[in-house]
Order: C-alpha cells, then sequence, then structure tokens
C-alpha cells in the first residue's frame, strides 16, 4: 500500500535472537583517510523505545558536528508551523469535499470522527497535511510520545556545543509536505486510512526494522509500494537523496567529522544514500 509519508511504517522482526546477530542503522562512510557517520532515524519514539542503540552514541561520541535534515531550532519556531499551516490550507474555493470522492470522504470523516479531530474543522486543509494530523493523533493513542532520534542527538548536541549543519531549509520542506498528494488525493487518503487502522502494530514493525538495521526490510515496506506512485516516491525520496549526494561529499572532504541523521527510509533501496555513495567510490560500512 502507498505510504503517505517517511513516517508511515514499516515491518518489525521481532525475534531476540535476531537483534543480538544485527547490524544497526548507524553507517561509517569514508574514502581515505576522511570518514563521517549517517545515521537512519526515527523521528518519534515511545519511552520504552529508549535507551538508543549504542551505536548512535559511539557516533556522536566521534563526532565534531551534527547534520539534521532541516535544523531542528527553525523546525521548533512557531513561525514554521504558522507556514506550515497556512501553506496546507486551501485558499481557491476548493476542500476536502470537493477533492475527495464522496466514498473517500466519508471514510476519512468516520476516523476524523473516531480520532476525536471532527472534519468540520479540517475541511479546509489538504488531505495531505490532514493525514500526518490523523496518524500523530494515533501514534500519540498507542503511546509514541517522544521526540525522535533526530531531537534526542540535537538536544545533546546543544549541551556540548555541537556546530549543527542542515540539508534543506524548512521551506523545501513546508513545500513538499503541502504539496504531498496532488493529483492523487483520493488514494493518498484511502492507502492512509488503511495504515492508520493498525497503526500501533505497524509502529511495533518499524521501529523493530529500524533497531535491526534491516534496510531489506525498510525497502520493502517503505518503499516498493511508493515506487508504483513515481512522482511521489521521486518527491519524497529518491529526488531528495540525490540532492544530498554532493553536500554528503562536501562534509567528508572537510577536516571536522560529522554524524548525518535523516530518517532511515532515506537509507534503503537502490537509490538510497548509501547506494549512491558506493556508486561514487566510498565505502559504506555498518557500525557495531
Amino acid at each position: 500500500m502507498l505510504k503517505t509519508t517517511d513516517l508511515m511504517i514499516a515491518l518489525m522482526i521481532a525475534l531476540l535472537p535476531s537483534f543480538l546477530l544485527a547490524e544497526s542503522s548507524v553507517w561509517k562512510v569514508s574514502k581515505g583517510e576522511q570518514f563521517l557517520y549517517i545515521g537512519g532515524t526515527c523521528h518519534v519514539l515511545r519511552p520504552a523505545d529508549y535507551p538508543l542503540p549504542k551505536e548512535f552514541d559511539s557516533a556522536y561520541a566521534a563526532s565534531d558536528t551534527l547534520v539534521f535534515e532541516i535544523d531542528p531550532a527553525a523546525a521548533q519556531d512557531p513561525a514554521f508551523a504558522m507556514q506550515l499551516l497556512a501553506k496546507a490550507s486551501y485558499t481557491d474555493g476548493r476542500n476536502l469535499k470537493s477533492v475527495l470522492s464522496a466514498e473517500t470522504y466519508q471514510a476519512l470523516a468516520a476516523q476524523c470522527l473516531k480520532s476525536g479531530l471532527p472534519i468540520e474543522m479540517l475541511d479546509n486543509i489538504k488531505p495531505g497535511m490532514v493525514m500526518m494530523m490523523l496518524m500523530m493523533q494515533e501514534l500519540s493513542k498507542a503511546g509514541v510520545s517522544q521526540e525522535g532520534v533526530d531531537m534526542h542527538y540535537y538536544a545533546l548536541g546543544l549541551k556540548d556545543n555541537k556546530p549543527v549543519q542542515s540539508l534543506e531549509t524548512p521551506e523545501f520542506q513546508i513545500d513538499l509536505i503541502t504539496t504531498m498528494g496532488d493529483g492523487m488525493e483520493d488514494e493518498l487518503v484511502r492507502y492512509g486510512l488503511e495504515d492508520l487502522a493498525h497503526m500501533k502494530e505497524l509502529f511495533d514493525q518499524l521501529i523493530g526494522a529500524w533497531r535491526a538495521g534491516d534496510l531489506a526490510e525498510i525497502e520493502a515496506l517503505f518503499i516498493s509500494d511508493m515506487q508504483d506512485y513515481p512522482e511521489l516516491y521521486a518527491a519524497m525520496l529518491a529526488d531528495r537523496n540525490r540532492s544530498w549526494i554532493p553536500q554528503i561529499e562536501a562534509f567528508l572532504k572537510s577536516p571536522e567529522v560529522e554524524f548525518v541523521l535523516v530518517g532511515v527510509a532515506h537509507a534503503a533501496s537502490e537509490d538510497g544514500i548509501l547506494q549512491l555513495l558506493k556508486e561514487q567510490g566510498y565505502s559504506v560500512e555498518s557500525v557495531k
């Protein structure tokens, strides 16, 4: 099924022995004496998901600079939320009822009522943003109340005075979120509703695959279905991954050691940043 964001959820590898023998979601990228670390992250977590895998702490301790998808300080600025909501709202006379089929609209209305977000309050908000709001509401009910890996290390970095850099601007991510699903609103909502129906199980599965560093599992469940929608796949993953490679290469040429923290889906598949770096002649090894 189509996944609505790079938070929408992958499968779990449940047995403890698989974790004892697993790789990790942290990789060392090097060429010659130059190297940096890449950490595949989950953006939200449950209290029980802490402490984080030790490989993350090792990479953090060995790094001089932290690199995020966007600057966390900018994402925490109230102006970011205001700009996001403004761009995620229809201003041209359209609304949810006009862009969705009657059947999909009714299914969405039922989910909104179940989640405690009456659809009348959301009618002028674009479907992609509505689905993100519903997803966060359901994750919260499932106990997903902690900030994720990115914000954990951002807070540590502030205490340790580590410099912060970013791969994208806040404006880019706002445009990405608010245009998500344009032209395929019905499909976006229908498949998103399917995921919401078993959100807790899906989140368990994601955490398992993430902790195991199982990129094949992440690819099978995050990426393969999304590739059936080439425009969405390109916008959410493939194009962004390719745009990051020159920046990562520039980091590799600096005297500092960077720890690059991005959603774990960006690390998987032939279009993932790890494979793209290998194609540029870099060595990529899992941190254990």
